[in-house]
């Protein structure tokens, strides 16, 4: 069953505070806005930023059971909880709201660690999870100038600051995020 634009809003809307709900609508004002500049598609983008946290508050026994029961990276178990979101919203995108584009899906799965090869719709919708105008954070401005200019050099930036903030506070870095971080690097290495 597919879902109306507004019948995902209300769904969506209602699995979390308030304060989650304002940064889901910053999250998609800039998807639309970053679809808009790098020639993505604005309704996909839209779509995927409204559902990219569906699952960011739900119990995490919950979603460690919706990981290990339906096949999905169990390999996230071994990192930090609050990546898993993702990957359970995704699936909870396809079995629940009915999302069968699998770029959406990608986008939803990948806005918190990315991935070597990002594809533009992901790359939009993880960038935008940065630099969303509620966003307030160490160097948050610099991440947003360099949107501006490049979607590889945004989310460098934002990648930056994220593997930064974790070995600052020595936790452990997930490895996609190094991996994507770096395949961006060559992406812009390549530009040159």
């Amino acid at each position: 069953m597919a879902f109306t634009r507004e019948a995902l809003i209300e769904s969506v809307s209602a699995q979390m505070p308030e304060k989650r709900w304002k940064h889901t609508l910053g999250v998609m004002e800039s998807s639309v806005k970053l679809a808009e500049r790098y020639g993505g598609d604005p309704v996909r983008a839209e779509t995927a930023a409204i559902l990219h946290d569906v699952a960011k508050y739900w119990p995490v026994e919950t979603m460690k059971e919706i990981i290990e029961q339906n096949g999905l990276s169990a390999e996230l178990l071994k990192y930090d909880k609050q990546l898993w979101h993702a990957e359970v919203g995704a699936f909870v995108a396809e079995k629940e709201y009915g999302i069968t584009d699998p770029g959406v899906l990608g986008a939803i799965k990948f806005h918190t660690s990315g991935r070597e090869n990002m594809s533009l719709l992901e790359k939009i919708v993880c960038l935008a999870d940065y630099i969303e105008p509620g966003r307030d954070f160490p160097g948050v401005d610099d991440i947003r100038k360099k949107a501006k200019v490049s979607l590889e050099e945004g989310l460098v930036a934002g990648f930056d600051s994220t593997i930064s903030l974790l070995l600052q506070k020595r936790r452990i870095v997930f490895p996609l995020t190094v991996l994507a971080r770096n395949d961006l690097v060559r992406i812009l290495e390549d530009k040159r």
